[in-house]
């Protein structure tokens, strides 16, 4: 087990900043190459499945897309609200990539489409000092991730799972994905992204749960 929260915060230098919008510019233009998929897939502690369990705090909100909205504010330059029909007119993102959930388990090839946090971002423009994400969701749920982390090729605000409208057992309309951390950093219900200077707690964090959650080194509880 790691301490989560021991781990230090890196601050994301500009020439950081600019690989990653780089790479990530190549993935949406096409141009990316496929990543390699190893043997090695699974993280220590995980078994596959082959279904998609369902994991939440037991509230599954009926969010009409008419009353639906998401609200990204904080540390930003330009504080946005959108309404379903704005943010799907946005620049879509389809993506494949494995999920793994802190309960141990993991599918592979989840194919999802949605909206990539990079393009969110440049909606609105972190302010430099914005080093965090907090997630808050409609059924009360809140994540803490760092700005670091959602700023990969793969983050995305999805609104559709294997070519279907995301379910709401599942998170839907719309639910965070961020593939290389454990599952309980990708909010369901999403309603609100706020960047900040300082990091704030989460539902689970705040319960014992990393900070970081990185798999790999299963860092499951601080």
């Amino acid at each position: 087990m790691t301490i989560g929260s021991s781990v230090p915060r890196p601050v994301m230098s500009d020439s950081n900043l600019t690989e990653r919008k780089e790479r990530w510019a190549r993935k949406m233009s096409g141009r990316a190459k496929p990543a390699a998929r190893s043997e090695d897939r699974l993280p220590p502690g995980q078994h596959l499945t082959p279904g998609f369990p369902v994991l939440d705090l037991g509230i599954r909100p009926e969010i009409s897309l008419g009353e639906w909205r998401l609200e990204l504010g904080g540390a930003v330059e330009n504080p946005r609200t959108f309404t379903w029909e704005e943010f799907n007119a946005l620049e879509q993102f389809e993506d494949v990539s494995d999920f793994h959930c802190v309960t141990t388990w993991s599918k592979f090839d989840c194919r999802w489409r949605g909206v990539a946090f990079f393009t969110l971002a440049e909606v609105v423009r972190p302010k430099s000092e914005a080093q965090h994400v907090l997630f808050t969701c409609y059924d009360g749920y809140t994540t803490n991730v760092r700005l670091t982390d959602c700023l990969d090729d793969d983050v995305l605000v999805a609104t559709q799972f294997d070519g279907k409208p995301i379910t709401r057992e599942h998170g839907g309309p719309a639910r965070v994905i961020i593939p290389k951390l454990y599952g309980w950093k990708g909010a369901k219900f999403v309603r609100q992204i706020e960047f900040a200077a300082e990091d704030k707690l989460g539902f689970w964090e705040v319960r014992g749960y990393s900070n970081t959650a990185d798999p790999w080194t299963e860092d499951r509880f601080s």
